[in-house]
């Protein structure tokens, strides 16, 4: 699997890390930056990994700043993704089986390594369940997006 990677200066550590974690896992990293801890804007990561989906680069993503919630706000504002901040497993997985979230977002200052890599697997192995009354809800979420996104 393709998995787009970001992070700004605050999720910087941690992305090294998860690279080279998913790297060893086999998955096909695209590292999006930041290369480096100077001060940078989650947006730009946000907009890089989003874009990176939507033009089929890779099948998910992974956001990391600070707290997780600012990438997620903005990588929430394309059509098309289905982004979540989430620190325990079960909301890795579950985001993809009930909601089929496409980018994970994770926060630096909040977990740590070894929980962030456990959650990373959980999400990445993690299927669309299919169900009838998932694919309902997330035709309406689809719905909400053509309404109000241009």
């Amino acid at each position: 699997m393709k998995v787009a990677i970001g992070s700004d200066h605050g999720g910087f550590h941690l992305k090294k890390v998860m690279v080279t974690f998913l790297d060893e896992k086999g998955y096909q990293v695209l590292d999006l930056g930041a290369h480096g801890p100077e001060p940078s804007d989650y947006p730009d990561f946000a907009r890089a990994v989003a874009g990176a989906i939507l033009r089929g680069e890779a099948e998910r993503g992974i956001l990391i700043c600070g707290s997780g919630v600012g990438a997620s706000v903005a990588a929430n504002k394309f059509s098309g993704i289905r982004a979540a901040v989430c620190h325990d497993t079960f909301s890795s997985h579950q985001g993809v089986e009930d909601d089929e979230m496409n980018v994970l977002c994770l926060g630096e200052r909040v977990i740590g390594p070894e929980l962030a890599k456990e959650i990373a697997v959980r999400f990445l192995s993690a299927r669309f369940s299919g169900a009838e009354r998932h694919i309902r809800r997330l035709a309406k979420v689809k719905e909400i997006e053509k309404e109000h996104m241009k």
